[in-house]
């Protein structure tokens, strides 16, 4: 029985292991044969290649212009000599608003520490990300309840700056709600929009040819919510359910 519990939670693979596993796949071996090398099933295997269509994916590099390990590490000792954020921007070569965002986003300046900062910031770039609002509900119903009120995107990122000045985690781009809307796989709104949404278009009126294509484009993600699967590789605008809702809203 333990040997069986052994085998049902094996390890994964390291990034070497990954990286011989490609290159074997890549000089033809069968799953079976590389499964075999590495004392794991072949549906290990499989599960690994699988998602990327047997293509080796492309190794994850830094941005040219995000700080590097060094550059925090000179915030650091900056920071433990007591220089200002915008001294130590002027040493690096880097805006003070770059470095009023580093030390938010990890700490603040007391708290600032140079290596858990980096690996915050690699863990960061991984893409696909998680969208903010799946997140954080308490945003998240925030921005619903906005919404529900006819608010736009812009009014609402713009009213959650000025209401949390300080707190970056209660704060949202407009870029991002649009993107909360007509993507499929992050339609982490749909609940909280649903339950007003029919009222919503019916009580208000057009005020503006603008204000009306953008409650087109609302409308549009609600119907094509509720007609479609979860197709996260699709986007509402880009599906046909869309398209049709948006041409007669335009009509």
């Amino acid at each position: 029985m333990e040997c069986g519990m052994e085998r049902r939670f094996h390890r994964g693979f390291t990034a070497a292991e990954k990286t011989e596993l490609w290159d074997r796949w890549k000089r033809g071996e069968s799953l079976k044969a590389i499964g075999r090398a590495f004392g794991k099933q072949s549906s290990s295997i499989y599960f690994l290649v699988a998602p990327h269509g047997g293509i080796r994916p492309a190794e994850r590099r830094r941005s040219r212009l995000a700080l590097t390990l060094a550059e925090r590490e000179e915030i650091s000792r900056g920071v433990t000599a007591h220089q200002s954020a915008r001294s130590i921007a002027k040493l690096l070569g880097r805006s003070p608003s770059t470095l009023s965002r580093e030390m938010s986003r990890n700490g603040g300046y007391d708290r600032y520490r140079a290596t858990l900062a980096d690996e915050n910031a690699w863990a960061r770039s991984r893409r696909p990300k998680c969208c903010k609002l799946a997140t954080n509900p308490r945003l998240r119903q925030a921005v619903a309840g906005k919404l529900r009120l006819d608010w736009s995107p812009e009014q609402i990122a713009g009213w959650l700056k000025r209401t949390h000045p300080e707190d970056e985690c209660n704060r949202v781009s407009h870029e991002t709600i649009y993107r909360s809307l007509f993507v499929q796989a992050r339609g982490v709104l749909k609940n909280q929009i649903d339950a007003g949404a029919g009222q919503l278009w019916r009580d208000n009126k057009l005020k503006s040819s603008s204000r009306h294509a953008s409650k087109c484009r609302f409308k549009s993600v609600l119907l094509v919510e509720n007609q479609t699967g979860a197709d996260t590789r699709q986007s509402g605008e880009d599906h046909p359910a869309a398209r049709r809702t948006q041409g007669s809203c335009a009509n």
